[in-house]
């Protein structure tokens, strides 16, 4: 299945897990199956959000955008991110109002209903998880899933819980653990976003491992000025000035391509190299 499959696929269950758990929260009258329905609605945002990026992202380099449109995921995942930390906020005040006037929720469609989204979820992430490490918005939405798979299974072990016990404090403690589930999540999502903006080496690059790689390389004798950032995931770019002894243009080009396999070697695709010679005489025309 292509990842445009992947991700209509999982939007369609996604959506039907919300609609599902909206339901039985209300019903029920449970907090934590009300806030684990919050969740998957972020998670049916971030996965449209992710859908709509890797069209985006399809799109070739034009005129006035070089580079393609790659970091229209990561904008996504930036605005996913910051609604999801919103959402999560008003869960956390409403647990906190319920400690105050506890509510005991109807146990029996908290165990079922957190049964389905459990199994439901746990299809969705298998779905999503072989493409996950080339984009950044499908991490994003298997990192919510995840989370809405552990959520669910808190809500079922919490409504068993109930049931013996009826206890309801049990459920504004659960919603607050589907809460840090939410944050713990979209925190590493903003971080690798932020990363990419900022332009900073993709964490899959040891910047020191490279260097030794192209200043090994016969006929390099210097490197200054590297850089190198991601255009968006998993697309990554490098730009160095490099020195070398004098020799031909046409045995430049050889090293070229040496320098680019070195860099292809830490899944580098675009790179742009300056040579200098600092050994070269210099010939003054008048």
């Amino acid at each position: 299945m292509s990842a445009r499959g992947r991700l209509v696929l999982s939007l369609l269950l996604a959506t039907g897990v919300a609609a599902l758990e909206f339901w039985g929260g209300f019903t029920a009258r449970s907090l934590a199956l009300v806030g684990d329905a919050v969740h998957v609605c972020m998670d049916v945002f971030a996965l449209s959000i992710a859908l709509i990026a890797a069209i985006g992202a399809a799109r070739p380099a034009d005129k006035r955008r070089t580079f393609g449109y790659g970091r229209v995921e990561v904008l996504g995942a930036m605005f996913n991110g910051t609604l999801l930390l919103a959402a999560t906020a008003a869960i956390v005040v409403a647990a906190i109002r319920r400690f105050g006037a506890p509510v005991e929720p109807a146990s029996a469609t908290m165990i079922w209903v957190a049964a389905v989204g459990l199994v439901v979820n746990g299809v969705v992430g298998y779905v999503l998880l072989h493409q996950h490490e080339r984009d950044l918005n499908v991490r994003a939405a298997l990192f919510h899933v995840l989370g809405d798979a552990l959520g669910a299974l808190a809500v079922l072990i919490g409504g068993v819980a109930i049931a013996f016990t009826g206890a309801a404090w049990i459920d504004p403690v659960l919603s607050l653990f589907v809460a840090a589930i939410i944050v713990a999540g979209v925190l590493r999502v903003l971080r690798d976003a932020t990363r990419i903006l900022l332009e900073g080496v993709p964490s899959s690059v040891d910047v020191a491992a490279l260097t030794r790689g192209m200043e090994g390389i016969s006929g390099v004798t210097g490197l200054h000025d590297l850089h190198v950032w991601s255009i968006g995931s998993g697309s990554h770019a490098l730009s160095a000035h490099v020195a070398i002894d004098d020799r031909r243009l046409s045995e430049a080009a050889v090293l070229l391509r040496e320098i680019d396999r070195c860099a292809q070697g830490f899944g580098i695709e675009h790179v742009t190299i300056q040579f200098e010679c600092e050994s070269c005489p210099i010939v003054v025309k008048h």
